[in-house]
């Protein structure tokens, strides 16, 4: 591709990010939120474009682009896409870790790890519209993020995943904790190694609301599994 092209699906994604919801619309949207999906670019398959929009259609609230292989031109390509299908199914989008490409992507939210920036010095690179978002491993990271400036938080891995090579697992017992702890002041995830086979184990244990990657991103039909997830969640 050229950088000609570059530009033209830069400006695209601009365009799109023209649409986006202002911040106290993308809380109302995060509010109800029950399945937010991580995936990479898929470029195995080649079939993005057709796997957002069938998360979409199933129910997913939230996708999260996340993959550590792309430049920064590509990656900008790829959130486009996943901008435009944000936008024509009123559903956010996410970027990971890095404030440049979420500010350019236009994201309606920025995810950060542990050990990524300062939700302080993410704002220096995003419209203030931008919700964040924060991983945490354990209660104490939890409560942190529940009482400062996060929208919301994930908590997690509750099983070990190849997604997060080398991660301990928190296991059910953190999920119970943090849904105890629970003030309602921000809405929280339970992520890692979730599917169809335990989700109720999660639910069970306090969640009403997942993160999930491979559940819907190797399932053979996204909409189906997505729809299904969703449906096995709390209302």
């Amino acid at each position: 591709m050229t950088p000609t092209d570059n530009m033209r699906e830069t400006h695209v994604s601009r365009l799109s990010a023209s649409q986006a919801p202002v911040r106290q619309d993308a809380l109302r949207m995060l509010d109800p939120a029950r399945l937010y999906v991580c995936t990479d670019a898929r470029q195995s398959t080649g079939d993005f474009a057709d796997f957002v929009d069938a998360a979409y259609r199933g129910g997913v609230d939230i996708i999260q682009l996340r993959d550590k292989s792309l430049d920064a031109g590509d990656e900008l390509e790829v959130f486009a896409i996943l901008s435009e299908a944000a936008r024509r199914h009123g559903r956010l989008f996410a970027a990971n870790d890095r404030a440049d490409v979420a500010a350019l992507a236009g994201a309606d939210i920025l995810h950060l790890g542990q050990r990524d920036i300062t939700i302080d010095e993410a704002r220096t690179f995003v419209e203030a519209r931008v919700l964040f978002g924060q991983s945490t491993h354990a209660r104490g990271q939890a409560a942190a993020a529940r009482t400062g400036e996060s929208d919301y938080y994930c908590i997690g891995p509750v099983w070990p995943t190849p997604t997060k090579p080398g991660r301990p697992a928190v296991g059910l017992e953190a999920v119970r904790e943090v849904a105890a702890d629970d003030d309602g002041s921000a809405p929280w995830f339970a992520i890692g190694g979730i599917d169809l086979d335990n989700v109720h184990e999660v639910a069970e244990a306090g969640a009403r609301r997942i993160c999930v990657v491979r559940a819907v991103t190797q399932a053979e039909d996204p909409e189906a599994a997505a729809r299904a997830l969703r449906g096995a969640l709390p209302r």
